[in-house]
């Protein structure tokens, strides 16, 4: 079975959307949880996770960056393009659930799988906080989408070219040093990101919630290429996540095992760039 490609458009620069048509992932997907997907039958498996689902249209919401080369042969696709693959929902859902004042942090490409999240927690009744972020104005996603599911956007970027002139956590510790009580902390975006966030929120009593990337080949917990070092126990953020307790998670572990193929990956990458497959040999 094929996965027709319904809508593409690029958000920002090297960033884009796709809706794809799989009714079956879409009617049992949650906010949290992930597919993988592969191009073609020579292609590589890889997770990405679910920005959004229709279930009257069956649609299935995902959220790219250009990084290797699957997201670079994914962004040359149009509508009407079809996927050889596209699994899931996979992965623990969130738990979502009415706790009082919610505050959502999105970093990056990360914004998009906070923002089913921002909304689920909304609709049950949270006060939702929201606090996204980027390097400047030009490569923020889904803003409106944000401020329409938030009681409060707060938006930060490294050059102060909108809002916040620096990083998303400064503005987690200013909720954190204000009056209000804050009774969860949601951050997803770069592992250095999360890491910051965690670090800033140890401190104070909030409970703090961050969503995992690691490397990830099957998506069922059999390969044990996407395990993480979870209060001192190896888990699989495929099956046993991919959400995890901040102050539990070794993010040193997380960003090494990210980089164990990074040559291999872009190998790849200047193998495809030239037309070449991933095994060729030429200069």
């Amino acid at each position: 079975m094929a996965y027709k490609i319904v809508e593409k458009r690029q958000l920002v620069p090297d960033v884009h959307l796709m809706n794809i048509e799989a009714p079956d992932v879409a009617a049992a997907a949650k906010a949290g949880q992930f597919i993988i997907l592969r191009i073609d039958e020579e292609g590589e498996r890889i997770p990405l996770t679910i920005a959004d689902y229709d279930t009257d249209k069956g649609f299935v919401t995902i959220i790219f960056q250009e990084m290797g080369k699957t997201t670079k042969q994914l962004a040359k696709m149009a509508a009407g393009d079809e996927l050889q693959d596209f699994v899931g929902p996979l992965g623990k859902a969130s738990e979502i659930e009415k706790i009082g004042t919610v505050v959502l942090v999105g970093g990056g490409v990360g914004i998009a799988p906070v923002y089913p999240q921002a909304r689920a927690y909304r609709e049950i009744g949270n006060k939702v906080i929201s606090i996204i972020g980027a390097r400047n104005e030009g490569l923020l996603i889904l803003e409106d989408e944000m401020k329409a599911v938030s009681d409060e956007l707060l938006v930060a970027t490294d050059d102060g070219s909108k809002g916040h002139h620096g990083f998303v956590t400064d503005l987690v510790k200013e909720l954190l040093d204000g009056d209000e009580k804050i009774d969860r902390i949601v951050a997803i975006g770069p592992p250095i990101m999360m890491r910051a966030v965690a670090g800033v929120t140890d401190p104070y009593d909030v409970e703090t919630i961050v969503s995992l990337n690691p490397i990830m080949v099957d998506g069922t917990g059999m390969c044990g290429g996407c395990r993480v070092n979870i209060a001192g126990e190896t888990k699989f953020a495929c099956v046993d996540g991919p959400e995890f307790n901040a102050k539990d998670v070794d993010f040193n572990l997380l960003m090494s095992r990210l980089s164990l193929y990074r040559k291999e990956e872009m190998d790849s990458l200047e193998n495809y760039k030239k037309g070449c497959g991933d095994d060729c040999k030429c200069q």
